[in-house]
């Protein structure tokens, strides 16, 4: 044997190959770093057991947390955006829509219809952070009006469970106004008298905050989510002052009046149905 093998780490090679854990068994969390048994955190809908970090849900997951079993029926569900502009970046938008269609098994950024919850008949909407970043186009706005509509059609309270960066640029101008359309519709709502309650998720950001999401009767949000209109960075930069930590958490934003009030996932359905209850009456 050569002298260098000396002092390599391991002269001696391993005739007997590491064992490889497969995936699926093992999650981490990317909060406390705890190990936990992967169906442990699926099972108790992506909240850790050690430190209660909540984790992103998919929109069928939380549609299974928060309805009754069997009880949602999806409109609209063929919808599906254009390209108006024939956006190019790194990739085309028409790649950007094929690739998160096949990642999230999602035609667009939000699904809804109606539902039930402990028997309360629902309209309701959940965004997925997982399909171009939840981001609003012009699908995403006409669904979210057309759940609107049939609420005030049906005087059904309306659910709308956020999770969003922002307004879809490969859609430019058409994303924005997006913001109004929503607004508008909340606002026959509201005059319909007919009950909003609204949910807002990690991360809840642009102009989803900055239109429909936040123009509920009832702001609901989960534990240390972000919430936001711009990053922390371009206000700092407009406003030309230093900003508080954890400005754009929401218990920082209920402390502030913005959130009112947060609920853990395990609590989520049974705090909305009596929302629904006291709203209604």
């Amino acid at each position: 044997m050569p002298i260098s093998n000396f002092f390599e780490k391991n002269p001696i090679k391993e005739t007997k190959s590491k064992k490889q854990i497969p995936d699926g068994i093992w999650a981490k969390c990317v909060d406390c770093r705890s190990i936990i048994f992967d169906k442990e955190l699926v099972g108790n809908f992506m909240v850790c057991p050690k430190c209660e970090y909540h984790h992103p849900l998919t929109a069928d997951k939380r549609i299974q947390l928060l309805t009754d079993e069997r009880s949602f029926k999806e409109q609209d569900a063929n919808l599906t955006s254009k390209d108006p502009l024939k956006f190019k970046a790194e990739k085309t938008y028409k790649q950007s829509i094929e690739g998160s269609q096949k990642k999230s098994n999602l035609k667009e950024a939000i699904i809804g219809g109606t539902a039930k919850i402990y028997g309360k008949s629902i309209v309701i909407g959940v965004m997925d952070f997982r399909f171009i970043g939840g981001s609003m186009g012009s699908v995403v706005g006409e669904k979210v009006t057309k759940l609107i509509e049939t609420a005030q059609r049906r005087k059904y309270p309306l659910l709308l469970s956020c999770a969003s960066g922002g307004a879809r640029m490969q859609e430019g101008m058409i994303s924005l106004m997006q913001m109004a359309k929503t607004s508008q519709a909340i606002g026959k709502l509201n005059e319909a008298r007919v009950p909003f309650i609204s949910l807002l998720t990690n991360p809840t950001l642009g102009g989803v905050t900055a239109s429909f999401s936040t123009l509920a009767d009832i702001v609901i949000a989960e534990p240390r989510a972000l919430i936001g209109f711009a990053g922390p960075r371009v206000i700092e930069m407009t406003i030309k002052e230093r900003l508080p930590e954890g400005f754009q958490t929401a218990e920082f934003l209920k402390e502030n009046g913005m959130i009112d009030v947060i609920v853990s996932r395990a609590d989520q359905k049974n705090t909305i149905s009596k929302l629904i209850g006291f709203l209604q009456r």
